[in-house]
């Protein structure tokens, strides 16, 4: 700690209190989450290593990210990066609610960080405003996996019996049922109502009332749920009232919420964990076909030029200036024909994997490198040789045309369009056979000359 600064504290927990420091030497601003004693408490130290260990697993940009962790007398200090306030501080700013767009970014954001959870087989169960930082960009970030569980270390589902803050837990939580990722996906229903309109969704005193208040709202727990709350010691003896009318999710979002979000939500708030929507169901939402737009053309690649005019300027090889019939042709195909489909273009983006924008992970560039259909030869005579022309195939990524055995100085292509012209097995970024001189096209012609004066 001797390299930090205190400045002051931001929170305090079950576990310990997490302080807002300052690096002496960059100035960099950091969250320094201090444990209590984990040597002489095996729940605090449990808590403190699990949370470590999820948090070295989990790098993404909306799960806070660990910067560094150390031990100073039985203490454990994790070195987060700041962010200035929780959602908690932003419902505050929005009483009435957050604006649309807002609430749309924020609820997307969070289903990519727990979908990056979920893949790595991780449960955070305790997704809640004051575990959700909010940048001064607008960028959420998931903390504090004090609580969270690895899935695939055990085969026993039936966890830990308290998990979540109460008002965000699902109802096979409340039962002491066993669960998976459907409980965080619950989470972010309720975190969804509770941003729309500023109020919890479903804000139960007990969890008896937590679970009436939720019918109150869905209607009556399936017949399952209901024998489990049946034969549950802990409510040995309680009815619950009927619920006839329950208020249902259209009429308390009535003019608050979108027609699609409000199928989000309630796609997420299915009371059987079995049928609720999981991230990439819901990242798949047309709610949300805006933000994939934009994260589409982030992670694409630079566009390349538009098609030049068909109308081609001459080639010159040495002396002779020998026009070819074919480059309109060759030249109109470039942007229709199917021996250029392979060429990144925009609109192929859309076929990319979920994983590409669910990930924040651009595709390499080999997995755009063109694939050349032999009838690509065409598009040799498209290129100038010139040193503008050899920057402008760079740019636009296409494959290299020179052969690596040749410098650069003495290489020729070969425009010849016979059968004889074949391109060499490389698979991507094959490369273009060069011309001999006894195969260029002004010798033919000189040779059908001699053999017409002859005849």
């Amino acid at each position: 700690m001797n390299k930090f600064e205190v400045l002051g504290i931001v929170g305090e927990g079950a576990y310990g209190v997490v302080l807002k420091c300052r690096h002496k030497d960059t100035n960099e601003l950091v969250a320094i989450k201090k444990f209590k004693d984990s040597e002489e408490n095996e729940e605090v130290k449990e808590t403190t290593l699990r949370e470590l260990k999820m948090l070295r697993t989990l790098k993404q940009d909306n799960i806070v990210e660990l910067k560094e962790a150390f031990r100073r007398r039985g203490k454990l200090y994790l070195v987060f990066e700041y962010v200035e306030r929780n959602m908690l501080e932003l419902l505050e700013e929005f009483p009435t609610g957050a604006p649309p767009d807002k609430v749309r970014s924020y609820i997307f954001q969070l289903i990519k960080a727990i979908n990056w959870c979920h893949k790595n087989e991780i449960v955070h169960r305790d997704i809640k405003p004051e575990n959700l930082l909010i940048g001064s960009n607008d960028i959420l970030k998931l903390c504090d996996f004090g609580f969270a569980r690895n899935l695939s270390e055990g085969t026993d589902a039936n966890y830990t019996e308290y998990v979540a803050t109460r008002w965000y837990r699902s109802p096979e939580l409340l039962l002491g049922a066993p669960y998976g990722k459907a409980v965080d996906m619950w989470s972010v229903g309720c975190i969804l109502g509770e941003l729309s309109d500023g109020q919890p969704l479903f804000p139960g005193e007990s969890e008896i009332d937590q679970l009436f208040t939720i019918q109150k709202v869905l209607g009556p727990l399936p017949a399952e749920q209901m024998k489990l709350f049946y034969n549950n010691p802990r409510f040995h003896g309680i009815r619950f009232p009927s619920v006839t009318h329950p208020q249902t999710l259209e009429r308390r979002y009535q003019c608050i919420m979108s027609g699609l979000m409000l199928d989000l939500m309630k796609s997420m708030l299915l009371l059987n964990p079995t049928e609720r929507f999981l991230t990439e169901q819901s990242l798949n939402h047309p709610v949300f076909q805006p933000l994939r737009q934009v994260e589409r053309e982030k992670s694409s690649p630079a566009s390349p030029n538009p098609p030049r005019s068909s109308k081609r300027k001459t080639h010159h090889h040495g002396e002779n200036t020998v026009p070819t019939r074919s480059h309109t042709k060759s030249s109109s195909r470039r942007s229709t024909s199917k021996e250029c489909s392979s060429l990144p273009r925009h609109g192929d983006l859309h076929h990319l994997s979920n994983e590409s924008f669910l990930n924040g992970n651009k595709p390499a560039p080999s997995s755009l490198s063109p694939t050349l259909h032999p009838k690509g030869q065409y598009l040799s005579q498209t290129l100038n040789r010139s040193a503008s022309s050899s920057k402008d195939l760079a740019n636009n990524n296409l494959p290299h045309l020179l052969s690596p055995k040749e410098p650069k100085g003495k290489t020729e292509f070969d425009f010849n369009l016979g059968p004889s012209a074949k391109l060499s097995d490389q698979g991507h970024g094959a490369k273009y056979g060069h011309s001999k001189p006894s195969s260029s096209r002004s010798q033919q012609q000189q040779q059908q000359l001699q053999q017409q004066q002859q005849q």
